[in-house]
């Protein structure tokens, strides 16, 4: 794997696009709060990403706002309503999301653990032994939730990541992952300066991918494959 050009990537992203300040959504623009890294600033908020977190997984992003959208409409947005609300109705809630019927089993379960943390940091192991949560929707909890230092590697990432020639493709998301935070952490050794540039770096992909990585063939007109040689 070749991980000189990880922070370049970074800098280029950042500066075409500027900072995304993403999660939690609700209530906020589609912009969401750009350079305002005091989120989430209660348990609600912290809830509703590791709800999205949870919702996220094999759709897009567009979806699950709906189904988040959905339960703060009925006012559920928070884990007591949840556990509280007719299964039925859960699934109806956040059938935009897909695989309802999975989710709203993965959400029940999580929220089991979610209560008996009593407010404490959950470790990347613990959650990765709660049913429904694998490796990227615990770095997306820990990182937009609980503001931990713990990098996000997701579709986008590992094909924007391939086509730049950062990673092979027999790269598994553990050595994704490891690069990244190996390679970030030589430049900046401020945790809450790296775990902002951690969000932002996300976000920011996602944010570039949606464009040029949606479609095959990807990577067709990303100015980053011309600023990044191999």
């Amino acid at each position: 794997m070749k991980s000189n050009k990880i922070y370049e990537v970074y800098k280029l992203l950042y500066k075409t696009y500027g900072p995304q300040g993403w999660w939690p959504f609700i209530n906020y623009t589609s912009k969401y709060h750009p350079s305002d890294y005091t989120f989430p600033r209660d348990k609600n908020e912290l809830f509703e990403v590791c709800l999205g977190s949870i919702l996220t997984q094999n759709t897009t992003f567009n979806s699950v706002v709906k189904s988040l959208q959905n339960l703060n409409d009925l006012g559920c947005l928070n884990s007591e309503a949840i556990k509280n609300m007719d299964i039925d109705i859960l699934k109806k809630t956040i059938k935009p999301s897909g695989y309802f019927n999975q989710k709203a089993r993965y959400i029940l379960e999580f929220i089991k653990f979610y209560d008996n943390l009593n407010g404490k940091i959950p470790s990347r192991e613990e959650l990765l032994k709660v049913i429904g949560i694998g490796e990227e929707t615990a770095d997306s909890i820990l990182l937009y939730g609980y503001n931990q230092c713990e990098f996000k590697i997701d579709a986008y990432t590992k094909r924007l990541f391939l086509e730049l020639g950062i990673i092979n493709e027999k790269d598994k998301y553990k050595d994704a992952k490891y690069l990244v935070e190996l390679e970030l952490g030589k430049v900046m050794e401020d945790k809450e300066e790296l775990r902002i540039v951690y969000q932002e770096f996300h976000a920011l992909i996602v944010c570039h991918c949606k464009d040029y990585y949606s479609k095959k063939p990807y990577g067709v007109g990303c100015f980053l494959k011309q600023r990044i040689v191999k």
